[in-house]
């Protein structure tokens, strides 16, 4: 690519050092913090995304692209966990809106993971709309196959493991375009306790389980006993 944009750049390490396993700090944001808050939130160690969550928070569109291009101007690629698991129609819309990642919670199904492959990726990978006003790194002067080749390559779509359903799936979802797992541990722990006879005797069981699953994937797997943020 042509094209120099250290927003692609930083992004392309990024999603490099997630194919090679290796840990990602992720600090705690909240929509609606200023740049000011968000820059004092940054400044407390040496992180590679800021996530913010709607799953479990109050959600505005207005205030995700301002979130998302306050941390743009301090150069931290912004993580958005969306609100429900049959949102992930909607993935290409808040794309749009300044994600550089996406995490879809309590994932089960192969269904699931196709619709999200779909809506986070532009042509001919899945079938999101153009053009991003305000999606990471575009910018007026960007060719439009460039940023789509570059998106497609770079983009971070995860989603989360939260029931015995997924453990025992998991090899099936972690499809192409999946870049990483995330872990649901409380409601994992809900699902092992109403499970008839589970396959798995704890949380613990789970995360190898998965982690066997994923060997050679390319698929990076949270460290599910990181301190918080560590993945």
């Amino acid at each position: 690519m042509s094209y120099s944009n250290p927003s692609w750049e930083q992004l392309s390490k990024l999603r490099e050092r997630m194919r090679n396993g290796e840990e990602l700090n992720i600090a705690n944001g909240r929509l609606g913090m200023s740049k000011t808050e968000i820059e004092g939130i940054l400044g407390g160690d040496s992180y590679d995304m800021i996530g913010v969550d709607s799953q479990h928070a109050p959600f505005n569109e207005e205030k995700l692209v301002e979130f998302c291009r306050s941390a743009r101007e301090l150069d931290m690629p912004v993580q958005f966990r969306i609100k429900n698991t049959r949102h992930t129609y909607l993935l290409g819309n808040l794309l749009d809106l300044g994600p550089a990642a996406i995490v879809v919670p309590q994932v089960e199904t192969e269904a699931t993971v196709d619709e999200a492959i779909c809506n986070f990726y532009y042509p001919p990978v899945g079938k999101r709309s153009w053009p991003p006003p305000n999606g990471w790194g575009w910018s007026g002067d960007v060719d439009r196959s460039e940023y789509i080749e570059w998106w497609n390559e770079n983009g971070i779509l995860s989603f989360q493991i939260e029931s015995v359903e997924a453990v025992l799936n998991a090899r099936k979802l972690a499809k192409p375009g999946i870049s990483m797992i995330h872990w649901g541990k409380n409601d994992l722990n809900f699902s092992l306790e109403l499970y008839p006879d589970p396959p798995f005797a704890s949380f613990e069981e789970c995360v190898a389980h998965v982690q066997k699953q994923m060997e050679g994937t390319g698929v990076k797997v949270a460290n599910a006993i990181a301190p918080s943020g560590r993945l």
